[in-house]
């Protein structure tokens, strides 16, 4: 009688021994899981960041490359006289103004640290305007 009670003993203190060491390992496997994940996304927006910083030198670029045109235009549209000239050349300046305000909001997007759904939805808004501005440059270089 004594054996069996030495044995069920033995048999209960290894089941309890080894569910204390699957539980252990267990929870030691989410923890390591939980820091994974969280430096994963934090990989992932630095780079999403990154993306979006190289965007805003382009379009910063394109902006100065846009004021300049505007610039050498403006001498041209008001040689010519003409009023209609002069007028699509306003409406271009009001488009770059735009433009230019689209990529200050794509900046200050980026330095307040926006979700980059944010960030890329600012950028697409600041792109369409610029596109609008050049269009609007080509059709007043059209017309001199």
């Amino acid at each position: 009688m004594k054996r069996s009670r030495l044995n069920l003993f033995k048999a209960t203190s290894m089941t309890i021994s080894l569910l204390g060491i699957i539980m252990v390992i267990t929870t030691i496997a989410i923890f390591a899981y939980i820091g994974f994940q969280g430096i994963s996304s934090k990989v992932t927006t630095n780079v999403d960041t990154g993306t979006a910083y190289d965007e805003l030198a382009a379009l910063k670029s394109d902006l100065s490359a846009l004021k300049a045109q505007l610039d050498s235009t403006k001498i041209q549209v008001y040689k010519t006289g003409s009023a209609k000239a002069k007028s699509d050349f306003v409406t271009a300046e009001l488009d770059a103004v735009k433009a230019e305000s689209a990529v200050g909001d794509v900046e200050s997007a980026l330095n307040t640290d926006q979700p980059i759904e944010e960030v890329n939805n600012r950028i697409y808004i600041a792109k369409t305007q610029m596109q609008k501005a050049k269009t609007s440059l080509g059709k007043v270089k059209s017309e001199i």
